[in-house]
């Protein structure tokens, strides 16, 4: 039996963002009380945990993630005593419990940052990114938000420049500050104290910053860009040498890991946006003294190909070492995986077999919520967009509110997310109420009832769980690999294609797992699979 305590190496955890999955109260937003409510479906899925995106006060111009205190419930989602419910129903559940904390910026709306910008000389001064500008009176250099134009804006209290990676209204912390560290440090032990199981730490390899505030170099000429932003934003055009990802930073994560090391069985799992994801995920989970997981955008991009796939997982199998990674194929920031990879597919059969190897992957996972029954991504009208970074660059990107559409409980008004007659927050997406969670939850054929038994595939085979992947040659459409752990070796393929494929096995094997609900022909050595088929066997 697994030590519990690791319980998260090889884990599955389900993101919940809070605004889409229930609403308790009926007033058009997820709340608290509806996330607890539907905890026994969740655990029904036969995951290990869950994380919730941001619900902390907050002015919610970036949807939680511009936090004005970082100790409390916005009245939004609830309160403090509502968390306390939602995290001892988890348990009694079996589930861990991972929240998001958004520490490399506050909201502008923060005592701190008001605070900071009232003059140059008050105790929180230093403690976000101020800089005076150039004699011409323009930014002291060439940083770009993500969001859109420069990272910069202009302060006529200080008669300065604060930083703000993301929207105007998000200044950015400066971590140089021991002061800042510790204070939030101190913040997470507050959660940690109440008895959470972990974080979900964003931008990680965003809180440090060059100290010489250098300009950053522009991408040469014909060089790929890496960095989990769309092509339109200028964002792309730099390498992101001295805004982020900046040697100090490790140094922290160490003072972040020793904080963690005093709660037993608590991790972490660090979003990496970077020019280099993976070796930066393999620099920030090495050594077993700084993050637990992180994960990268390498399986949220456009690429889908079973030769993508095996150059990511060759890449990281290079660079990794002892490091652990946490896969997905969706969150809240990018389009859904049945959309963005499955569109020209098969909507029912693709994200089945897109799910199966998500889950026989070597490292833990992340699943965001409808995932599991198949979403594709919404259309949200212009007038009803709310996300700030659609509303910049649209039209050429939409911004993330397709993927964050309320979660569809029922085929019925607003798919029983909120009481009928009220508005949600963002219109339910009617193509997905066929997909509602009644209409899947007793289907066999369904990717619900498809998930469930993928996971209990998983969680039955220790090899799948915690075990080493190899690389095996099985052609050029089909992936595969073999996970091994102790005394179990099996040898897993994957056809994510639309067209039968046939390979010969590369390895003999003694026999095939079965469950799971895919199906292969076997002539001796030769493999066969339909479209969107996947086979595991023993060896």
């Amino acid at each position: 039996m697994q030590d519990n305590t690791f319980w998260w190496r090889g884990g599955v955890i389900y993101q919940i963002y809070p605004r889409s999955f229930m609403d308790a109260n009926g007033d058009g937003i997820g709340d608290l009380a509806g996330i607890t409510d539907k905890l026994d479906y969740v655990a029904s899925l036969g995951v290990d945990g869950i994380w919730l995106s941001p619900f902390f006060t907050s002015p919610m111009l970036d949807f939680g993630y511009d936090v004005s205190d970082y100790r409390d419930v916005d009245p939004m989602f609830g309160t403090l005593d509502d968390f306390k419910a939602l995290l001892e129903k988890a348990h009694s559940l079996g589930l861990k419990v991972m929240i998001d904390q958004v520490i490399s910026h506050t909201s502008d709306q923060h005592p701190w940052f008001q605070e900071s910008r009232a003059d140059r000389t008050n105790p929180k001064a230093d403690w976000y990114v101020w800089a005076d500008p150039k004699p011409d009176g323009t930014p002291p250099n060439n940083w770009l938000s993500i969001f859109g134009g420069a990272a910069w804006t202009f302060d006529s209290r200080r008669r300065q420049y604060y930083l703000h990676n993301f929207l105007t209204s998000q200044p950015d912390l400066n971590f140089h500050h021991p002061e800042v560290r510790q204070a939030q440090l101190d913040n997470m032990r507050f959660w940690l104290e109440l008895g959470v199981d972990g974080f979900r730490l964003d931008t990680v390899n965003f809180y440090f910053h060059d100290a010489e505030l250098r300009d950053n170099p522009p991408v040469p000429a014909g060089e790929a860009k890496t960095l989990g932003a769309p092509d339109a934003n200028p964002y792309t055009w730099q390498r992101h040498v001295y805004d982020l990802s900046r040697p100090e930073n490790l140094d922290f994560l160490k003072q972040l890991r020793a904080l963690m090391d005093e709660f037993p069985g608590t991790t972490t799992v660090g979003e990496i946006g970077d020019d280099n994801p993976l070796a930066r995920m393999a620099e920030y989970t090495a050594g077993g003294d700084k993050l637990h997981m992180a994960y990268t955008f390498d399986l949220l991009n456009a690429p889908r190909s079973a030769a993508y796939l095996r150059e990511v997982l060759e890449r990281f199998q290079r660079l990794a070492g002892d490091a652990w990674p946490c896969w997905a194929l969706s969150n809240h920031d990018v389009v859904r995986s049945a959309t963005r990879w499955g569109a020209d597919e098969d909507p029912v059969a693709y994200p089945k077999v897109a799910l199966a190897m998500l889950f026989s992957l070597r490292g833990s996972v992340c699943l965001y919520q409808g995932e599991e029954l198949g979403l594709m991504e919404a259309e949200v009208p212009f007038e009803r967009i709310q996300d700030p970074y659609g509303k910049v660059l649209w039209p050429e990107f939409k911004g993330r509110d397709g993927c964050r559409t309320p979660m569809p409980w029922e085929n019925a008004e607003h798919g029983g997310f909120t009481a009928a007659g009220v508005e949600p927050w963002l219109p339910v997406e009617t193509r997905q109420l066929p997909l509602a969670v009644a209409a899947q939850q007793d289907a066999p054929a369904s990717v619900l009832s498809a998930t469930r038994r993928l996971l209990a595939l998983r969680s039955a085979h220790p090899a799948l769980v915690e075990g080493d992947l190899q690389l095996v040659d099985v052609g050029e459409e089909l992936l595969g690999f073999v996970r091994e752990t102790g005394d179990e070796r099996i040898l897993c393929v994957f056809n994510l294609t639309g067209e039968a494929r046939e390979t010969r096995l590369p390895i003999p094997v003694s026999e095939a797992l079965d469950g799971h609900g895919f199906t292969h022909e076997r002539d001796g050595e030769i493999l066969r699979l339909p479209p969107y088929q996947a086979a595991w066997f023993v060896l």
